[in-house]
């Protein structure tokens, strides 16, 4: 008899162990509590729109989640640059900066675009360059730099207020989804290193075609099925229990027999479910951990405001704006999505404020949609989008393996070394599965 795993979650995670697994022959039952896969990734209709619930991007050197999206066969779904181009707008600016890599080797890759960064003064700019090479020797990996803050290290390598805010945070905010003065200096080295300081091609941007359904959820699905699994779909998992060696997944009134059992679920759910010392982790450790939010705010404006896929804004509350006009299925005007980070000003904020917030803000920074009407304003919230990057979160983040035989844990918010991205997600997933298979050696 094949070995069964019941893997518990269809985000990312979720979908990358039980692919995984399925495809080493093993008998696969993936339960999912929400009736798509695709977790924090996915969309939904609001009348003839198609939505995502919030922008995702990825670089190239995301390998994993590449990986990812060739096995579940969407490569052609997605579009990667050739080279990195990000135009950042500013209300005290007529027209974009843009951050561009040249020719050169990392991470001289970027010095001719700091160099002419107008949001920064001179001064600013010359000093990027000496923290950026500071920041290759941190060792991401150590305790001393998962309890630093990274807008302290900063400081302390001759980085402005000006120059944290509007160069290192234009990168930092959307992939830690913390500002560097909340977030670890682990964690931001990761991002940094592995995304702009080792090669010149890491951080190209890459980004859906289609809706996420249509990228994530849906193929998920189909592949996982022809791999032979079993996809429970609005199945939420009560409580697990152990009798003559094997897991019972309780499912409501029914239950769920499994040699192993992956908990791909959020920090709060997967305590709660994890036998007692499952983790060697202090009670409480989830909400210890903390989560981080973000708030999208979506405009429809009557005609085309803006040429660019996306740009990046600083001097603004604004922070990154995606032109969703294709995916989306609009035929006339342009749709625009305004991906807010570590959104925690705005999470509880009223529909109504917000636009009378962001509306004039976007128009700022947007001088083509000063007098476009607006067919439609909405915003959608993460509340617990990721877990929170602070400093000392590194030792609330349990690994794949546990205590308990035959548990194994996957989610962004394991230590993967990596902050909760798309990335993240999936190589937790393959965490899982190594330890599944004994394989851990394999694992990226």
């Amino acid at each position: 008899m094949s070995r069964r795993v019941a893997v518990v979650g269809g985000g990312l995670a979720g979908i990358t162990a039980a692919l995984r697994c399925a495809d080493a022959g093993m008998d696969v039952t993936l339960l999912e509590a929400r009736n798509h896969l695709g977790g924090l990734t996915h969309s939904f209709r609001r009348g003839a729109l198609d939505v995502d619930n919030g922008q995702h991007v990825f670089l190239r050197c995301c390998t994993s989640y590449l990986d990812l999206l060739r096995r579940l066969d969407v490569m052609d779904k997605v579009f990667l640059q050739r080279k990195l181009a990000i135009p950042v707008r500013s209300p005290k600016l007529s027209e974009p900066a843009w951050l561009r890599r040249n020719a050169l080797p990392a991470p001289l890759h970027l010095a001719d675009s700091v160099l002419m960064y107008r949001p920064l003064g001179l001064g600013d700019r010359m000093r990027f360059a000496g923290a950026a090479l500071a920041l290759r020797g941190v060792d991401p990996a150590a305790p001393s730099s998962d309890g630093q803050s990274f807008a302290a290290w900063l400081s302390a390598h001759g980085q402005s207020k000006q120059a944290i805010e509007k160069l290192w945070d234009l990168v930092g905010i959307a992939t830690l989804n913390a500002p560097a003065t909340g977030a670890s200096l682990g964690l931001a080295a990761t991002v940094f290193q592995i995304g702009l300081l080792t090669g010149a091609d890491a951080a190209d941007i890459g980004w859906s075609k289609v809706p996420l359904r249509e990228l994530h959820g849906d193929p998920a699905k189909a592949r996982l099925t022809e791999a032979g699994a079993q996809v429970l779909l609005g199945t939420k998992v009560s409580g697990l229990g152990r009798a003559n060696g094997r897991w019972r997944v309780a499912t409501g009134e029914s239950e769920i027999v499994a040699d192993s059992v992956v908990l791909a679920v959020p920090p709060p759910v997967a305590e709660a479910l994890l036998p007692p010392e499952g983790v060697d982790l202090p009670q409480g450790w989830a909400a210890g951990l903390g989560s981080s939010p973000i708030v999208n705010v979506h405009v429809v404006f009557d005609r085309v405001t803006m040429k660019e896929p996306f740009f990046a804004a600083v001097d603004s509350p604004v922070q990154w704006v995606f032109d969703r006009t294709a995916q989306s299925g609009l035929d006339s005007g342009q749709y625009l999505a305004v991906s807010m980070s570590a959104a925690d000003n705005l999470i509880d904020v009223p529909v109504r404020e917000i636009r009378e917030l962001m509306l004039p803000a976007l128009r700022e920074v947007l001088p083509a949609a000063g007098d476009a009407a607006v067919r439609d304003f909405f915003v959608t919230r993460e509340r617990h989008a990721t877990f929170r990057p602070a400093p000392g979160c590194a030792a609330l983040r349990p690994h794949a393996a546990t205590a308990a035989e035959g548990i194994v844990l996957a989610g962004a918010w394991t230590a993967t070394g990596w902050p909760a991205t798309m990335e993240g997600a999936v190589r937790s997933g393959e965490a899982a599965f190594h330890v599944l298979t004994g394989s851990e050696g394999e694992s990226a």
